[in-house]
């Protein structure tokens, strides 16, 4: 559900929660993707420790219980509950597992192997936003969860059922110093400084490109393909970028696809106001920033012991969390400041964006200083 969480976004501002303002709402969306990675180091060396099939029959519980108790939500701190807690809590101990778990059966070919898993996600922000919106005006928005709900629960049985890593369960004693450990390596640091920047802009145009797309008097019914559209780039954007990153190096591959994605931020998103700009614009920065994903595990991988792998790409994401939390209510307070302009969002974002692009430079520069070193 996280690639189309500017669905929510929109429904809430229109609907049940149009009394709240933008950055209100947000918090919502945010806290969701804070709890869903800030329990990456637990969740992580829990795999690491006792493998994922515990963690995944948990995370299926959560994350569909919490579903299902959004469609009888009606009030702010209801959604809030259960959509940014309950439900993010099931997705925390969905997300690491399924990717951790690719990370010890691949080498080589692992960005690869990470953007196809990755792929996913974008195939079901294709599906579910589409979905629900359909779903929304032919039985209602109560339906419409409890029905993508069951859609998860089923899939989910499957995962349950078939996910497993290559690297037997090997308890260990655990102390509150391997948490930061890693964070004493100048690569791995930098790693998480550009990712931390990198986050806190990445979903900032998911988040809000459909709610601004109506407001620039764009159709409703053209408005919700926005984030399909930019959910289906950001499928070839997470398999493709991990193919050529195994072969030119996954730092140099995130490099080049993060100035991208800043680049086309300040380029054409800030001047787009009409439907044309507004789609070539999600396509592109769907492409980008999907590479972003699949990559960000593979670097870690790259550069860690993959016994540890599950600690390791937990800090990184409990690090990121921080700035999921933050990032969409200060999107939602740029456009209160601006009396709803988007100016203010857009320029902040493609900052953030560029400024965690030299985070990614510099932990490449840190690993080799050759230019065309493969990294």
């Amino acid at each position: 559900m996280k690639p189309g969480i500017g669905i929510f976004q929109d429904y809430y501002q229109l609907h049940q929660l149009r009394d709240y303002s933008s950055s209100t709402i947000s918090w919502i969306a945010s806290l969701q993707l804070f709890i869903m990675f800030v329990g990456g180091p637990i969740i992580g060396r829990f795999y690491d420790n006792y493998g994922p099939r515990y963690i995944i029959l948990a995370g299926t519980f959560f994350h569909v219980f919490g579903l299902m108790m959004v469609s009888l939500c009606e009030e702010y701190y209801q959604i809030l509950l259960a959509q940014g807690v309950c439900s993010a809590i099931g997705c925390s101990c969905l997300f690491s597992p399924a990717t951790n778990c690719v990370i010890t059966w691949f080498h080589k070919r692992r960005a690869f192997a990470i953007g196809i898993v990755a792929g996913g996600s974008s195939l079901g922000g294709v599906i579910f936003p589409i979905m629900l919106n359909h779903l929304i005006r032919e039985v209602g928005f109560g339906w419409a969860m409890r029905i993508a709900a069951f859609l998860i629960l089923a899939m989910l049985v499957f995962g349950n059922l078939t996910l497993a890593s290559r690297l037997p369960p090997s308890p260990k004693e655990l102390t509150l110093w391997q948490y930061f450990a890693p964070l004493k390596e100048r690569t791995y640091l930098l790693t998480t400084v550009g990712s931390f920047l990198f986050y806190l802009g990445m979903f900032l145009p998911v988040n809000y490109i459909q709610y601004q797309a109506t407001t620039y008097g764009m159709s409703e019914s053209l408005a919700e393909y926005l984030i399909p559209i930019l959910n289906a780039a950001s499928l070839f954007g997470r398999i493709l970028p991990g193919w050529i990153g195994d072969k030119v190096g996954k730092y140099n591959t995130q490099i080049v696809t993060c100035l991208f994605s800043g680049v086309i931020v300040l380029a054409l998103w800030i001047p787009a106001k009409s439907t044309a700009p507004l789609i070539v614009f999600a396509a592109l920065y769907g492409f980008g920033s999907g590479a972003f994903v699949s990559l960000l595990p593979a670097m870690i991988a790259h550069i860690s012991d993959v016994r540890e792998i599950g600690l390791r790409v937990g800090m990184e994401f409990a690090v990121m969390s921080v700035a999921a939390l933050v990032s969409n209510p200060i999107g939602g307070a740029l456009i209160d400041h601006d009396h709803g302009s988007f100016r203010g969002l857009q320029i902040f974002c493609g900052v953030v964006l560029l400024a965690g692009s030299a985070g990614f430079i510099m932990a490449r520069l840190s690993l080799d200083r050759k230019v065309f070193a493969m990294h």
